[in-house]
């Protein structure tokens, strides 16, 4: 639910057919500057990572050159969705969901306070980091690139590694190694352009014909809920109807890609609003850019899907959607 900034959506006077120029402009201007960097990076973006997390990823990130801070964070989000108390089918434990005969023999006392916990996330971060950094130097003279044969290495083990000469042809670790390079993306802070998601414009076109229909809390636009929607449920089919297929909840979407700055937006990124602007995982409401500081939302119970603005207070980024980001989202999150 989106709390009462919004103004007047439906009277802001924006015309569907000058919304689709708009979005057909801006991406010829973004075609034509096509090759910029995807977004990666060694920094966190802002509030990628919870703040409870934010000092402990960004410290023990940089342990070592196979690693950086979004990498971990990817690598954490999609063990855990950072969930200090999960345990699964596996009997993997805690944040970093160690199995516990590993942590016998990995983990650290990462807060120097004399134990080693794997239920704390102050022990539990540095013992990934660490972990990964032990692997990265198994596998540092496999031809390829060490970060990828690492990741290889956390799936398969580095004996497969090596023996294969580099990331081994097990579809389970070549696709763990996607998904992490794909997410590591989410976490990082861009350090160039980001480049245009090429079905933007037909997740707005789908999102536009929506205009007017009442909110539905849980809507998913189904024929028995009369065609409705809430915030996310209108994002999740606007890109399902492109061939993307984005978690249900608003602060996971956030994770379905880079994300660019408020000055680097283009329509079809998606932005997301939140009381509390440090933390990703609080976000509460999503809505489709269309240029203009202005996107297209299911704002509240009682309103219609519309136009609004997105210079509000509560304004907590965006997110840059692409299909490998979303195929990277953990669907247990």
């Amino acid at each position: 639910m989106r709390k009462v900034w919004v103004v007047g959506g439906a009277a802001v006077g924006l015309g569907l057919s000058f919304v689709m120029l708009l979005v057909v402009g801006v991406y010829l201007v973004a075609g034509n500057l096509a090759g910029g960097t995807g977004g990666s990076g060694k920094t966190l973006a802002k509030g990628s990572v919870p703040a409870a997390y934010q000092a402990l990823v960004a410290r023990w990130g940089n342990l070592c050159p196979a690693i950086n801070p979004a990498l971990l964070a990817a690598q954490l989000y999609q063990e855990s969705g950072w969930d200090p108390d999960v345990v699964s089918h596996a009997d993997a434990r805690g944040i970093a969901q160690f199995i516990p005969g590993t942590w016998a023999a990995h983990g650290i006392d990462g807060d120097g306070d004399g134990d080693r916990d794997i239920w704390d996330p102050k022990d539990a971060i540095p013992s990934a980091a660490s972990y990964d950094c032990e692997l990265a130097g198994y596998v540092e003279d496999v031809p390829g690139d060490t970060t990828n044969n690492m990741l290889a290495a956390y799936n398969a083990g580095a004996y497969r590694v090596i023996e294969a000469g580099g990331v081994p042809s097990i579809s389970e670790t070549q696709n763990y190694v996607k998904i992490i390079r794909s997410l590591e993306k989410s976490f990082a802070a861009p350090t160039g352009r980001v480049d245009p998601t090429e079905q933007a414009a037909g997740a707005i076109a789908y999102a536009q014909e929506k205009l007017g229909t009442p909110y539905l809390w849980g809507g998913n636009g189904t024929a028995d809920q009369g065609g409705r929607f809430d915030c996310s449920g209108l994002t999740k089919a606007a890109y399902e109807s492109v061939g993307i297929e984005l978690p249900r909840v608003a602060n996971d979407q956030y994770n379905a890609g880079a994300h660019p700055g408020r000055d680097e937006l283009l329509p079809g990124d998606l932005v997301f609003f939140s009381d509390d602007l440090t933390n990703s995982r609080a976000i509460r409401h999503v809505g489709i850019y269309v240029g203009g500081g202005y996107m297209i939302d299911a704002p509240r119970t009682g309103a219609v899907i519309r136009f609004d603005p997105i210079d509000t207070p509560d304004y907590f980024g965006a997110t840059r959607v692409t299909e490998d980001g979303a195929k990277a989202l953990p669907t247990t999150v």
